[in-house]
């Protein structure tokens, strides 16, 4: 169990500080809940406490290990499904992994294909997701602003 003050990552909201856990009555149920402020967009989520194993929800990682993930943005792409709906589910796989390698790749191949050609309403809003994760981890990892980290990843790909 996390305590207050601990930043964690949801896989599918991205990174936040625990600003307090609090009991929640929903359909009859009384659970607990991490209240999770996000840096990104200035929100707050809600997660249930016990679904710490089911989610992915995970401690950010260190420095080192963000600046490394960094570095996967500035690979070679790998190769996607010309499929849109195939590739949008391999993406959709790998961000639910919550890995921050794995999410900086879908973020990366996603840019690149933006840079290209206008990506779908679909993988456009993927990639908002996707870019939103990998930015909430940086910022809290590395102690940076929004901009700072956002210029950090545009410059990497």
């Amino acid at each position: 169990m996390f305590s207050v003050g601990n930043k964690i990552v949801h896989p599918m909201h991205g990174a936040g500080t625990i600003q307090k856990i609090e009991e929640k009555r929903i359909l009859g149920e009384v659970k607990q809940y991490y209240v999770l402020k996000l840096p990104c967009n200035d929100m707050n989520v809600m997660i249930p406490v016990n679904s710490e194993n089911t989610v992915g929800i995970r401690a950010i990682e260190d420095k080192d290990v963000v600046l490394k993930a960094i570095e996967v943005l500035k690979q070679e792409s790998t190769e996607m499904d010309s499929n849109w709906n195939r590739r949008n589910r391999e993406n959709m796989e790998k961000l639910k992994t919550g890995d921050i390698f794995q999410v900086a790749e879908v973020v990366r191949n996603l840019i690149r294909v933006n840079r290209v050609k206008n990506l779908s309403a679909g993988e456009a809003k993927m990639l908002a997701n996707a870019k939103q994760i990998l930015l909430s981890e940086i910022i809290l990892a590395c102690e940076l602003t929004e901009p700072e980290a956002e210029k950090l990843v545009e410059d990497a790909v």
